[in-house]
């Protein structure tokens, strides 16, 4: 696209007619909240687990994380869970190993411990619920961040709402997988809390820069923020938004708004930094940096860094296409999510 369409498309006010869609996006919404089963079938796997690893290891304690935990979760049934050993000094792929074995005795499918990855992990499959998990030995800093989300989410019911459609729109457009050179589903995640801390009036609050009701120390990180999210639940209500409305705000910005040349974004701060104050303006190893998303607890990691040139292009171009169906078609509930064939 040039310039001088970008510029156009970037000063085109909202379709009038987009407060209509708004059913259609909630019945959108519904359908990829994950069935009460499912979600009884994860507790059920996660008892099992827990019982088995602290058979063998009597002080550690499991917790669930990621999308399965933090509400945002479609409707895919895997977990995973962190073991958390209270000893950092383990060798964390024996332990997987060890317990890949234990598994192995007690009848689960496809149990393969990866040792070599940036985060070691043993993955597994339940044959009696069809759940797959993933497990991994200590990393807290997960954790932590699962329940910052979580936290977020509680504030305003849009923030889920957006990341949900966000998420599937990603997954039908196949732009959802890191190691491929796109963006992690914790990527879009933030990406819809800042936007929400962006919005004006805001709908989120930036809970970093807010009196510190939580705080805690995982992989040597001071992790501290606002907790008691109970007490805004009224944030964010000058702000009357539905979700049609913020779905076509939020794919206008990406597609049109954003600096990507120059802008980091951040929800630590609820604002945007530059990349020069990052020391992101150039790349490092096979850090690229050129669509940057701060992470909130670990600053120094740019969770975009695996995007290059060409798979920033398809982004941004599906971002195009998503704008120009939010803003166009008769139908934008439906012609969004077409699956990328």
């Amino acid at each position: 696209m040039s310039l001088l369409s970008r510029y156009v498309q970037k000063n085109t006010p909202c379709r009038s007619d987009v407060v209509s869609f708004n059913p259609q996006f909630l019945r959108v919404f519904e359908s990829l909240i994950p069935a009460v089963e499912i979600r009884a079938k994860q507790k059920q796997l996660f008892t099992l687990l827990e019982n088995l690893i602290t058979h063998e290891f009597p002080h550690a304690r499991l917790f669930m994380y990621g999308s399965c935990a933090n509400t945002f979760s479609l409707f895919e049934s895997d977990i995973d869970i962190c073991l958390d050993l209270g000893n950092n000094n383990v060798d964390k792929s024996d332990v997987l190993l060890g317990l890949a074995d234990l598994f192995r005795m007690q009848n689960f499918k496809d149990v393969q411990a990866i040792t070599n990855a940036r985060v070691p992990v043993l993955k597994l499959k339940d044959p009696t619920t069809g759940i797959s998990c993933d497990i991994c030995v200590n990393n807290m800093l997960a954790v932590v961040n699962t329940k910052l989300l979580r936290d977020y989410s509680q504030i305003d019911v849009r923030l889920r709402q957006l990341v949900l459609i966000v998420k599937y729109w990603a997954k039908s457009r196949k732009i959802n997988e890191a190691y491929r050179g796109t963006l992690s589903s914790y990527s879009y995640v933030l990406m819809c809390i800042h936007f929400l801390q962006q919005r004006w009036p805001a709908i989120l609050p930036c809970l970093q820069r807010m009196e510190t009701t939580y705080s805690t120390t995982a992989e040597n990180i001071e992790c501290s923020y606002f907790d008691r999210v109970k007490e805004l639940r009224n944030f964010g209500i000058r702000n009357r938004e539905n979700l049609s409305q913020l779905v076509w705000a939020f794919f206008h910005y990406w597609a049109y708004c954003h600096d990507y040349v120059n802008d980091v974004i951040s929800i630590r701060t609820g604002d945007i930094l530059s990349k020069r104050e990052k020391g992101w303006t150039i790349r490092v190893g096979n850090d690229r940096h050129l669509m940057c998303i701060e992470d909130p607890f670990e600053v120094y990691r740019d969770l975009g860094s695996f995007v290059d040139r060409s798979t920033l292009r398809i982004i941004r171009q599906e971002f195009e296409r998503a704008a120009e169906i939010m803003q166009y078609d008769s139908q934008p509930f439906v012609a969004l999510f077409e699956p990328l064939c």
